[in-house]
């Protein structure tokens, strides 16, 4: 089996999607850059197999896909879809899926889902969290999800 991640054939593809970002890609990745999840990386418009992702996090093994209008107008673009969630479950790769609008009208509530599916976060050199208020608000948010 050939090159699985990030393999060159999808360079330009990868390096396009990039440069074109839709708005509510943008948004998100304001807050999924630099670390700033729990100190978890992410890496956007990542390949895996023959699909670009939007947001992967290859130590939570977690990809992230931000859907327009486009993912459900045809029956080839839910397929598609289709074809990239079956190898994502092969490879044990857990995925994440968010309407534009969601990000638009609900960026916590999607900021929330994304925390909850992250592994505790990452220790630094010294042994402890690398952020604790980040930490306090993910036990904010379990908290606040057990009571509805």
């Amino acid at each position: 089996m050939g090159k699985l991640y990030n393999h060159s054939r999808l360079e330009l593809t990868r390096r396009t999607l990039r440069r074109s970002m839709p708005l509510a890609e943008q948004l998100i990745w304001k807050h999924l850059r630099n670390k700033q999840m729990n100190g978890y990386k992410f890496r956007r418009q990542y390949s895996i197999g023959k699909f670009v992702i939007d947001f992967y996090c290859p130590k939570a093994r977690l990809a992230i896909e931000i859907d327009g209008d486009s993912h459900f107008e045809s029956s080839e673009a839910i397929k598609l879809d289709r074809g990239r969630e079956e190898l994502l479950n092969k490879r044990r790769i857990a995925i994440l899926r968010f309407l534009n609008t969601d990000v638009y009208k609900n960026m916590d509530g999607v900021l929330s889902t994304i925390i909850l599916h992250l592994p505790q976060p990452l220790l630094s050199k010294e042994g402890s969290q690398k952020d604790p208020q980040q930490q306090e608000g993910v036990k904010q948010i379990r908290n606040s999800r057990n009571l509805h």
